[in-house]
């Protein structure tokens, strides 16, 4: 009875699955922000070498082998099986969890972050900027640009920012410079600054901001976290371990979870078996998207063309929005608060294969906290919303006597985050409802780009 299923440095995927060839309809290509056609952008938004995968038509790509050494510092990562969490719930499924805390800044982000960073080196990029929510992409992008000697600049929400000031020490210790956003480092930081003053910030402002500051280097490239293809397909590494692994354990799940903000860390679980229910092999395999409900992007947005960021300088994606100029209450969800949602889940999403439902922020640490005290690991809010409809569904199957197999991404841990784990447990964290006033008024500028 193994708790733990562990893979070899020797097993440790080589290349990344790309979906976009097995899409059963072609993805929406993204729009120019200015001309509003279909558009390939060429640096300084990113390095060509992501550029080239962004668009890929080839369904695996090589790791290089710079990246693959990089990847051995914490990979192959384990699959537990939550023997002590199954017991508590009395429950007849079998939970599995593919743990992403291990890596360095205690995160999945480093995935995509190595990446990005060698192929910017390659090509001679001196400096990245990128924004930040909760810090878990600032932080892993800081520990990628330390191992390639690159600078980095990154614009953090400021409502994150002020929560969680170890994240912003993380991505020091690593050489990183951070700041809060909106900052008056940039002309559009200080638009926002003077219209409010007291703005807890965005994802959507940290990237604008992000990409200005990129535009106006030289010697820099911009990098993101999640959301866009070439993202994803980093990610896949941890879904090409999860086949081998439940392989491994003779289980196929009959569900697979994940908590999606952008969507990049439970993509990277789900795509590479979402493949099978593509192709008719699993029918009935069911992907589950957790969001927050203060940050609803599939469950209530609109699957329209919107802006990437609230300046109007990233491409424009179609995608599952609340609207560009949301700015999300400022719950303790950590990086799920991002106003969109990746296009290849959205379009996942909008052909039925993959579904979504929205976590409330007390039911999350509900389900944080008892994992903790069955299987001992402090999660990130993040995660909890996936730990959340884990146990959701294993009561579920409680109730209807099913031994159903769950497997879910458990995408990092919550050392930084225990102030909110005690205004959890000190009963003074708050809860959200649906925005829904502030939806609809930052859905009102969605005709402008759909014209």
């Amino acid at each position: 009875m193994d708790t733990k299923i562990i893979l070899s440095e020797k097993e440790l995927p080589t290349k990344w699955y790309n979906i976009l060839p097995d899409l059963p309809e072609p993805l929406p290509p993204e729009r120019h922000p200015g001309t509003k056609e279909p558009t390939r952008l060429p640096p300084p938004l990113f390095a060509e070498a992501i550029n080239d995968q962004e668009y890929s038509t080839e369904r695996y790509i090589e790791i290089p082998e710079e990246v693959h050494q990089a990847y051995k510092i914490w990979r192959p990562t384990n699959i537990h099986r939550a023997y002590n969490l199954e017991k508590y719930l009395d429950t007849p499924a079998k939970i599995y969890y593919k743990y992403e805390g291990t890596s360095p800044p205690g995160s999945h982000k480093p995935n995509t972050a190595i990446a990005q960073a060698y192929y910017n080196k390659k090509e001679g990029v001196k400096r990245l900027t990128t924004e930040t929510g909760a810090g878990q992409w600032g932080s892993s992008l800081a520990f990628a640009c330390s191992l390639f000697d690159l600078e980095l600049k990154v614009y953090m929400v400021k409502v994150s920012y002020n929560q969680k000031p170890y994240r912003r020490m993380m991505m020091e210790t690593w050489g990183a410079k951070c700041v809060p956003s909106p900052s008056p480092d940039t002309d559009f930081g200080q638009q926002v600054l003077k219209d409010d003053p007291d703005s807890t910030g965005s994802l959507g402002i940290a990237i604008s901001e992000a990409i200005e500051d990129a535009f106006k280097n030289d010697d820099s490239h911009y990098s993101i976290g999640s959301v866009a293809n070439h993202v994803l397909l980093h990610q896949t590494v941890i879904g090409e371990e999860a086949r081998i692994q439940m392989e491994m354990a003779g289980e196929y799940p009959d569900i697979i979870i994940g908590c999606v903000g952008g969507g990049s860390n439970f993509a990277g679980l789900f795509l590479p078996f979402v493949r099978d229910k593509i192709d008719g092999s699993r029918p009935n395999l069911k992907i589950i998207n957790a969001e927050p409900a203060s940050c609803p992007t599939l469950t209530k947005g609109l699957y329209a063309w919107d802006y990437g960021d609230v300046a109007g300088m990233a491409p424009i994606l179609k995608m599952y929005t609340l609207g560009h100029n949301f700015i999300p209450p400022p719950v303790h969800a950590g990086g799920l608060r991002y106003h969109g949602m990746a296009p290849i889940i959205c379009h996942l999403h909008k052909l039925g294969y993959v579904e979504a439902t929205a976590i409330h922020q007390l039911a999350t640490f509900e389900a944080g906290v008892t994992f903790a005290r069955t299987e001992g690991i402090i999660s990130a809010p993040e995660t909890t919303h996936a730990i959340r409809v884990a146990i959701d569904e294993a009561i579920k199957c409680r109730e209807s006597g099913e031994s159903k197999v769950i497997l879910f991404n458990h995408s990092g841990h919550g050392h930084f985050d225990m102030a909110a784990y005690d205004a959890y447990l000190s009963g003074k964290l708050e809860d959200y409802e649906y925005p829904q006033k502030m939806v609809e008024e930052a859905l009102k500028h969605l005709p402008e780009v759909n014209e």
